[in-house]
């Protein structure tokens, strides 16, 4: 698992960032055994982190964006 979405700060990260990153990690590991995720919770401490819930929403729906685009979609 990747943990490639930072769960710390708002900026939406950029799909291509993302590529470039899963087909890196792709030179080690088959990309049939590789997923995205965040890097950890969006309230990984106990005051939280600057992130909105809608911030939040669009970070998992970019994320669900790429896998498809990478992965397919599920059936």
């Amino acid at each position: 698992m990747l943990g490639l979405i930072s769960t710390k700060l708002p900026a939406l990260e950029a799909k291509d960032e993302f590529k470039r990153r899963i087909d890196a990690a792709a030179k080690y590991v088959p990309h049939e055994n590789l997923c995205l995720s965040p890097q950890c919770g969006f309230a990984s401490n106990f005051r939280g982190n600057p992130v909105t819930e809608d911030v939040q929403r669009r970070k998992l729906e970019l994320a669900v964006q790429v896998a498809s685009e990478i992965w397919g979609t599920a059936e």
